[in-house]
């Protein structure tokens, strides 16, 4: 009985490992994921005025989804002028009725709806009374001499010297000789001081807890008031009071809650900021209000204003970010939010939230050939920074959250000259940032009777159905589902994390004491920091990189050698070079090397912040520190700390190397990546942003069998030959400027179609005449024309200088016997994108560089008959209703505006180019 026992056992366990390997080398066929809602893009949704119906509710979402769009956000604000009665307050019961139809309308379109929590922006409203609204510290200093006494009483005066409401909280007295005293309980209620000052010269410094009085920006009808004081918890309940009111009259599946960047301007305090700040930083704070607001740069001052932002921070994020999403998930919903603007850690508050935002405001000007940009039609605020968009991406990676979205291309360029091809490479950029949930900025409601251009927002760019690329955005919107498809399906593969060190930024000191970190001022806080230059540094190595905040690092485990999150996992911990460290961190630093993790730091020569017990916490510092016993390898400072390292060296490639964690060589070849894994093998978005055409072996540091290029603009994919390699596997790419291309490697075998690799040949010059016919658009359909000499339509007459929309060109091509494996159609110069048909057969949409198709596989040998349908931007027409002085901008509060915020006029444009310029050409290809 026991050898057949024993013989049944080895055999059953050798049929399971041999099924097993079996099954792990299955050939695998690799096709898109499912494409689902979040896989395509989603817009905001701006309904202004309110002053919605169901009628048009219904055929916006119809023609959303018609034109790819997976979901809205609904963001009401201003209205329009003359159409007042349309007007719907603001979660009244009318209201309520149109968000109901909204989210029905939404379901049976399979779409969903997210809403901002509010009007406008920042959070606020009419239920806000003005002691509940955004607080402010109003700061009054007086000087007095030996024996004198202040005569005036003490009040807060506002810039004309009137007194304004707030309440005194501060009145400290220093001494010329140093000494400090409290004189708060001397003053009585008419604000009069009852003190003489002693011997020497006196500055007294008071503090008044008052409001800034902000009202909430862009208000839609029912939504203006006071910004909610968002560092209290009893204002924040008040505000979020309001929607269980409305909501609680029927069923409301909103997807998620929204709060736009923080916009709350001057609100450095709340009426029980004292208390806070003394129960968590463990001092009295009225002591040192002189540190505070010192504009020296003094030690006292930075670790004072330290501690200040430090509790701002802590506050912001338990009294505002976690109630509000506490009160939403309670209530089935989802919060996302963009945290850019706080005055606080960015890292915790998109870590705590279910969908972290961030924001493209203007345009990167990449090197690539052909893209168009019109300098004097982009901002010249600073330009969309991938290390500032990686803030969102990283907390949502560290903390396990599936999916990070971002406001896209807000003022890309000037309103109506945006085309399409110049968003694929920012929306490229946010892929390789880790962004995987697109929002675009943005579309407005626009009743269809309307006349054209409808209801617009003041800030580009305009993705709605009258612009004239409407017609073509649903190739790009395919683009990005079949990207965010993946990207949202596979898990993030970023090998090391990279510490922020906030305490640095907090203690800036010639920054006031509110210090709000926003896309906008990076060149303060962000650019010129070591932490910028070692994640440029790592990225330029071929390093993917997270960042992680102090409190992240507190659940942070340790399986393996590599530090565990709970979202993702890291081979090293990075510390840039820093000058505060707070105790508590390095602890904890330490208590993960002992666990067996590797920690790089780029000095190590530290302070603590803050000002409390400052030298016992320096004390222990050093005495950590002093406790680690460091060897030098191969010129590298390394201590053994229990089962794992902790390594100074400032060369940050040095040391990786040094350990053996090698960046993948596919930055060397002058493209950007990012790379993802599945079970089956690892993802690589590439992305060439450069000028030259890259065509060479790429190697991966990632094993398997086999791999599949997949190309998300046409759909295409299949597999292509490997070979091995020491540290994974080589492969050939092939990839012009402003294309991008995914690599699948596979630990199986794939059965997907090969791959084509091609060679162009001499291309041919289509010849002849084109017929250009105008198919839709304005202000009129111009007449119809026959040219062999291809020039911007508008240089015609007949009313083509002011049409926008689309015209069809059109032309017969005699081909012989096509012997080439394929034909690209290419331009010389297409203004701005097109659809595509040989012999009555759809081929294709042109929206993005480089500006060709293949079409060889509709071409046959005779006569061929090539239709091009060109879309061009609105600006022409726009131009001629200014011109004629059309009125078309008449909406309430800021109206319309260009992209400097200056008043709008396009009558001072010259036509913009449109259409076919230059030779159309049919370049052979050879596979190879």
């Amino acid at each position: 009985m026991r050898p057949n026992f024993l013989t049944l056992l080895l055999c059953l366990i050798g049929y399971v490992f041999f099924t097993s390997c079996d099954q792990e080398s299955a050939p695998v066929k690799v096709d898109w994921p499912e494409i689902k809602t979040e896989s395509k893009p989603w817009t905001r949704w701006w309904w202004m005025g309110n002053g919605v119906d169901e009628a048009g509710i219904t055929a916006q979402l119809e023609a959303f989804s018609r034109a790819g769009i997976g979901g809205v956000e609904i963001a009401p604000i201003y209205g329009v002028q003359g159409e007042e009665s349309r007007f719907i307050d603001f979660l009244s019961p009318q209201w309520m009725e149109m968000l109901k139809h909204t989210l029905d309308e939404a379901a049976r379109l399979g779409m969903k709806v997210d809403m901002t929590q509010g009007t406008g922006w920042p959070f606020g409203g009419p239920h806000i009374p003005k002691e509940m609204g955004a607080g402010r510290l109003f700061i009054e200093e007086y000087q007095l001499s030996s024996g004198e006494k202040l005569s005036k009483p003490i009040v807060a005066l506002d810039r004309r010297d009137q007194p304004i409401e707030a309440a005194l909280q501060i009145l400290t007295a220093y001494g010329s000789n140093g000494e400090v005293l409290d004189l708060f309980d001397k003053v009585d209620s008419n604000g009069q001081l009852d003190w003489t000052a002693p011997e020497g010269i006196w500055e007294l410094i008071a503090g008044f807890s008052g409001n800034t009085s902000q009202q909430v920006k862009r208000a839609a009808p029912g939504g203006s008031g006071y910004v909610v004081d968002h560092l209290s918890k009893e204002a924040v309940n008040t505000y979020l009071m309001r929607f269980d009111t409305a909501f609680d009259t029927g069923d409301y599946p909103v997807r998620a809650m929204f709060n736009d960047s923080y916009e709350v301007y001057n609100a450095d305090w709340t009426p029980e900021f004292l208390r806070a700040f003394s129960q968590r930083r463990g001092y009295d704070l009225k002591l040192h209000i002189r540190d505070l607001i010192s504009e020296e740069d003094t030690e006292s001052s930075r670790r004072v204003k330290s501690d200040f932002r430090e509790t701002m921070s802590e506050l912001l994020l338990e009294t505002f970010t976690n109630q509000w999403r506490d009160w939403a998930n309670d209530r089935q919903m989802l919060v996302k939010n963009q945290a850019h603007g706080s005055p606080g850690n960015l890292l915790d508050l998109y870590g705590t939230v279910d969908i972290p935002e961030i924001e493209t405001f203007g345009s990167t000007q990449f090197d690539i050939p052909g893209l168009k940009y019109e300098k004097e039609h982009l901002s010249t605020r600073e330009p969309p920074d991938p290390y500032m968009l990686k803030f969102a991406s990283s907390a949502a990676h560290v903390t396990g959250k599936p999916l990070v979205s971002s406001e896209s291309l807000t003022w890309l360029a000037e309103h109506f000259r945006t085309p399409l091809s110049l968003a694929k490479p920012e929306l490229d950029q946010l892929f390789l940032s880790g962004i995987n949930h697109v929002f675009f900025h943005g579309s407005a409601y626009s009743p269809e009777d309307y006349p054209w251009p409808g209801w617009l927002f003041y800030a580009s760019v305009h993705f709605g159905p009258t612009n004239s690329f409407w017609k073509d955005l649903n190739a790009m919107n395919d683009y990005i589902a079949r990207c965010q498809a993946v990207f949202q399906e596979a898990k993030p593969d970023n090998e090391l994390l990279v510490y922020w060190p906030i305490y640095d930024v907090w203690q800036d000191p010639e920054q006031r004491s509110l210090y709000q970190l926003t896309v906008h001022n990076i060149s303060e806080w962000l650019i010129p920091t070591p932490f910028y230059r070692l994640n440029e540094e790592l990225q330029k190595g071929g390093w993917q990189t997270d960042y992680i905040s102090d409190n992240q690092l507190m659940s942070a485990d340790v399986g393996a050698g590599q530090l565990i999150l709970p979202g993702s996992q890291y081979r090293v911990l990075f510390v840039p070079e820093l000058e505060s460290l707070p105790l508590a961190t390095l602890e904890r630093m330490i208590g993960l090397a002992e666990a067996g993790a590797t920690i790089i730091f780029q000095n190590s020569k530290w302070d603590v912040p803050g000002l409390a017990d400052y030298e016992e916490r320096k004390g222990k510092l050093d005495n950590l520190l002093n406790s680690l016993s460091f060897n030098e390898i191969d010129g590298i400072q390394v201590a053994d700390v229990g089962g794992g390292k902790i390594i100074v060296e400032k060369d940050a490639s040095k040391a990786l190397k040094w350990l053996d964690v090698r960046g993948e060589t596919i930055a060397d070849s002058g493209m950007k990546f990012m790379r993802m894994k599945q079970e089956t093998g690892k993802i690589y978005f590439l992305v060439n942003h450069s000028n030259t055409n890259i065509d060479q072996e790429l190697r991966l540091n990632s094993k398997g069998q086999s791999a599949v290029i997949m190309d998300p603009v046409s759909g295409k994919m299949g597999h292509v030959p490997v070979k091995q390699t020491d540290s994974g596997m080589s492969l050939r790419v092939q990839i012009k400027p402003g294309e991008s291309l995914m690599v699948r490697t596979l630990d199986g075998k794939s059965t997907n179609d090969q791959w084509n690799y091609t060679t162009e040949g001499e291309p041919v010059t289509i010849e002849g005449n084109w017929e250009v016919s105008a198919l839709t658009g304005g202000p009129e359909l111009p007449l119809t024309f026959t040219t062999s000499n291809l020039v911007s339509w508008t240089e015609n007459t007949g009313g083509w200088e002011y049409f926008s929309g689309t015209a069809r060109y059109s032309i017969k091509v005699e081909l012989s016997d096509p012997e080439a494996s394929d034909y690209l159609l290419k331009f010389d110069q297409l203004g701005e994108s097109a659809t595509v048909r040989v012999n009555g057969d759809s081929v294709g949409t042109i929206w993005s560089v480089p500006k060709e198709l293949k079409i060889g596989s509709y071409l046959k040998a005779g006569t061929n008959e090539l239709e091009i349908e060109v879309s061009n931007l609105m600006a022409n027409r726009i131009r001629y209703m200014d011109l004629n002085k059309i009125e078309w901008r008449k909406f309430h509060e800021i109206n319309f505006v260009n992209i400097d915020y200056k008043q709008f006029d396009a009558s001072v444009w010259e036509p913009m180019p449109s259409g076919i310029i230059g030779e159309v050409k049919l370049v052979p290809l050879t596979s190879e």
